[in-house]
């Protein structure tokens, strides 16, 4: 089969593979379209040592099985039996395995192998690009569904980061009843068009908010979360950019401030996204870029040089 392989920095190739193989559990799923992640990003610039080269990459994937069924993948594959699996914190499992991550090859190509539990079926009104957001969404819900647990009553909220994963966090804010939700996305281009689905700035305005979604995770990102949050509220940290400072733990611990760590999803988190999206209950969806997995190198590249405005580009592989 054909695959877009990462084979070194900032190098990728579009070449033959060895077909994918299922093991027991497990069905293949046809890749119809796959998003590029901020993670496959991290990975592609050789940021990211758990993702060596040469590697498969690619995990927010929607196929089809070969009875015909129409599915969006949850990548995150558990062992079920752990201490945080029975407690419905899949995400949290010791054994987790991720597609695109050793020992699983990702979903850059024409299929990939995954256990049917971790399958969704789309319905027909759902497209397949619409299907394949579920995965980044579903980041999203969890930082939303954990952010306003912690508050109570009407709440303001602010999202740093007009990505796939900021602008996922901000529809989920509202669908799960933030009263007001702001999103703040410095580069104009994108901004701009981000206008179409929720309210974009290009700074943090002053106030002080309930829930703050940190969905860059860089020093200066956790510097404006530190800032912008309330007394007693939280900071909901999911970007995964890179930097170690930041947060202003003095004020976080003077004023009671709480501050979330999300990682992807619980089972249910991925679930409940999907039934939201196809609910109609985080808009239309179309906030895509879609391109043929063989020039994925390009999108890559013009992704790194900032040049595309979509919060999202999603690959098709030809076959």
């Amino acid at each position: 089969m054909k695959a877009l392989v990462y084979t070194g920095p900032e190098a990728l190739a579009y070449r033959d593979v060895p077909d994918a193989e299922t093991g027991q559990g497990e069905v293949l799923v046809r890749v119809r379209r796959v998003g590029i992640c901020g993670s496959d990003m991290h990975a592609y610039l050789g940021h990211d040592d758990r993702r060596p080269a040469p590697l498969i990459l690619g995990h927010e994937a929607a196929g089809v099985t070969a009875d015909g069924r129409r599915v969006t993948v949850n990548p995150l594959v558990i062992c079920g039996i752990c201490d945080a699996c029975v407690a419905g914190r899949e995400n949290l499992c010791a054994a987790r395995q991720i597609i695109s991550m050793p020992p699983r090859e990702g979903a850059f190509a024409e299929a990939v192998a995954m256990p049917e539990g971790n399958l969704v079926t789309v319905p027909d009104h759902i497209t397949d690009a619409q299907a394949a957001l579920a995965e980044p969404i579903a980041c999203g819900w969890n930082g939303a569904r954990v952010g306003l647990g912690h508050t109570s009553g009407a709440t303001r909220a602010l999202v740093l980061g007009g990505g796939a994963i900021g602008l996922g966090a901000a529809l989920c804010l509202t669908a799960q009843g933030a009263e007001a939700v702001t999103l703040v996305e410095p580069n104009a281009t994108r901004r701009a068009y981000l206008t179409d689905y929720v309210q974009a700035v290009s700074e943090a305005p002053d106030g002080a908010f309930d829930v703050v979604v940190d969905a860059v995770g860089m020093d200066a990102t956790r510097a404006a979360a530190s800032a912008s949050v309330r007394p007693g509220g939280a900071i909901v940290h999911i970007g995964l950019g890179g930097g170690q400072g930041g947060l202003d733990l003095r004020r976080i611990t003077l004023q009671q401030i709480a501050v979330f760590g999300i990682y992807t999803y619980t089972s249910q988190d991925f679930r409940d996204t999907a039934a939201a999206m196809f609910a109609g209950r985080l808009g239309p969806l179309d906030w895509v870029e879609t391109r043929p997995l063989s020039e994925g190198a390009r999108a890559f590249a013009d992704i790194r040089a900032g040049t595309v405005a979509a919060p999202k580009i999603i690959l098709t592989p030809e076959a």
